[in-house]
């Protein structure tokens, strides 16, 4: 009797402890964080069957897509590079007794290959300048399009890393809005489109994971990058991030050395200068002409000047606007047009907001005085 009333107790316990543990497991998965629904039973905050992410509806996605991918171009491109050889090839008496082991040293060429987007029914194609940098020849592969067209570059800025080409299409093509990237924000969702390693329009799907990032990439300095973890490879360079309501609020440039990290140029940067590319071909930049450094508390004391802040002259760039004001190596420039420079950086902002032949009062501090020297803002040269 003991032996039955005991295995009695037991079955009695596990049955109880069951309902407990289904009731957690239904307490815990019955609401999905991210859209605040009740998801019902066998609900999770994971991604659904269909691969899209939590909170993203994936019709939406696909809609998105369908309507932005037309609008998303394949760029290739071809540049032509001389080989290399001894001059001694080029005498004529040289080759009669040694030949010519070079066979003529035929020019080689190099194929690159990029994402762009269009910006006009009438054929402007936004991408990175990098893509289209140096390339002699510029082919642009649109959907619906049997062969590629002929791309011309309108405008380029180096930079930037921003390009404007230009195609004949004979008829009016599908075309992409640039969003308010200032909106965006970390946490959002964003998806990608454009040809990495040559995929023709491939689709990722990522978040905003930070904003204002500064990185440099060889010799290109970035001060502004979004940062996203939707996947962004080579190839991917000059397509578009676009956000859910199918804006594009970047232009993808660069690929970090590490799984999860890509980078876009805003796409409030793009639309602030690309007016200017196709009416001048180029960003028009006000400059000074000097290289400045930080101040640091030696540097203040060596000079008797009071505090950091400012923009302390390194060196002052001959035919330039601060060569002709007489700005000199060791001034520290405190006041540019009225606003106080709290550093280098501040200075150069305060510098890109002047216009071209402005007259500006500046504020420069030397031999323990402050002057104030009037420079003239003149246009920056192309090989700088």
């Amino acid at each position: 009797m003991n032996l039955k009333r005991n295995l009695l107790f037991i079955s009695l316990a596990a049955f109880i402890a069951g309902i407990m543990f289904m009731g957690g497991c239904l307490a815990v998965s019955d609401i999905n964080p991210l859209s605040g629904n009740k998801s019902g039973f066998g609900g999770s905050n994971l991604a659904d069957a269909s691969g899209t992410p939590p909170g993203v509806d994936s019709e939406a996605v696909a809609e998105i897509v369908s309507n932005a991918g037309p609008a998303v171009v394949k760029i290739d491109t071809v540049t032509v590079r001389g080989r290399q050889y001894d001059p001694f090839f080029n005498d004529p008496f040289f080759r009669q007794f040694f030949g010519n082991p070079f066979g003529g040293a035929q020019p080689r060429e190099e194929h690159g290959l990029g994402s762009g987007f269009i910006i006009s029914s009438d054929g402007y194609i936004l991408t990175n300048e990098h893509v289209i940098e140096g390339a002699d020849k510029i082919t642009v592969t649109i959907q619906g399009f049997k062969e590629p067209l002929q791309a011309s570059v309108v405008g380029a800025d180096y930079d930037l890393d921003l390009a404007v080409l230009k195609v004949k299409a004979g008829s009016s093509l599908p075309s992409l809005k640039l969003g308010d990237s200032d909106k965006i924000r970390v946490g959002n969702w964003v998806i990608a489109i454009g040809n990495p390693y040559g995929l023709d329009h491939t689709v990722t799907v990522g978040v905003i994971s930070a904003k204002g990032r500064p990185i440099n990439v060889e010799n290109r300095s970035y001060k502004n990058l979004l940062q996203t973890d939707a996947s962004i490879n080579p190839g991917n360079s000059g397509g578009p991030l676009l956000n859910l309501s199918g804006q594009v609020i970047g232009i993808n440039t660069a690929v970090a050395q590490a799984q999860g990290i890509g980078f876009a140029i805003p796409a409030n940067t793009a639309n602030n200068v690309i007016q200017e590319l196709i009416n001048k071909g180029k960003v028009v930049r006000p400059w000074l002409g000097v290289q400045v450094q930080p101040l640091n508390e030696e540097t203040s004391a060596y000079l008797n000047f009071k505090g950091t802040k400012g923009a302390l002259v390194a060196g002052v760039l001959s035919d330039s606007p601060a060569s002709a004001a007489g700005l000199k190596k060791g001034d520290i420039i405190t006041k540019w047009d009225g606003k106080e420079v709290a550093s280098p950086d501040a200075l150069v902002e305060l510098i890109s907001k002047s216009k071209i032949g402005q007259r500006v009062p500046v504020t420069v501090y030397r031999e323990g005085k402050l002057r104030t020297i009037q420079i003239m803002v003149t246009e920056k040269p192309g090989n700088l």
